[in-house]
């Protein structure tokens, strides 16, 4: 790694760290923060505000990429990396990959997370089981009548693929 990058990268997750502390100790939510990287330059920050916007999507990760679109008027992060001062949750790590973010670089990890009382371990392990073997039962309806909705999707010739 070059010296500039690793210094870069170093100031990159500093910012996080320093978003997740002040904004915890602020009453905004836990102890998460992140920041998204375009050529060098920070564009977005986020930090977590679940509680204090009553939202359990609202992890730093996701506040950041929802700001990060906004500011770039796109869905799609190509060419965007994102500094946590922590390992994604796997909500956030989906949406990373939706978003086609080009790198995580994180601070601590899930194992770190979960001995500070976030414990992301069983929807990790949910993921693994069948649908029909996770806790949160799930049943399917209507499938055909769903269907057609992708049916009218993939005939539509002026659709915005993403």
């Amino acid at each position: 790694m070059k010296a500039g990058k690793e210094q870069d990268d170093i100031f990159f997750m500093e910012e996080a760290i320093r978003l997740a502390t002040g904004h915890m100790q602020a009453g905004d939510g836990g102890p998460f923060g992140a920041v998204m990287v375009q050529n060098g330059e920070i564009i977005a920050r986020g930090w977590n505000r679940v509680t204090s916007t009553n939202d359990p999507t609202a992890h730093a990760e996701v506040v950041c990429i929802r700001n990060a679109c906004a500011k770039l008027e796109t869905f799609d992060l190509t060419g965007c990396e994102l500094y946590v001062n922590c390992e994604p949750c796997p909500m956030c790590l989906s949406a990373a990959y939706w978003a086609k973010i080009e790198c995580i670089t994180y601070g601590a990890d899930h194992l770190d997370a979960a001995a500070a009382g976030f414990n992301d371990a069983f929807i990790y392990e949910e993921l693994r089981k069948g649908r029909g073997d996770r806790t949160m039962p799930m049943k399917q309806l209507l499938r055909n009548d769903a269907l057609q909705t992708f049916k009218l999707w993939e005939e539509m010739e002026d659709k915005l693929e993403y």
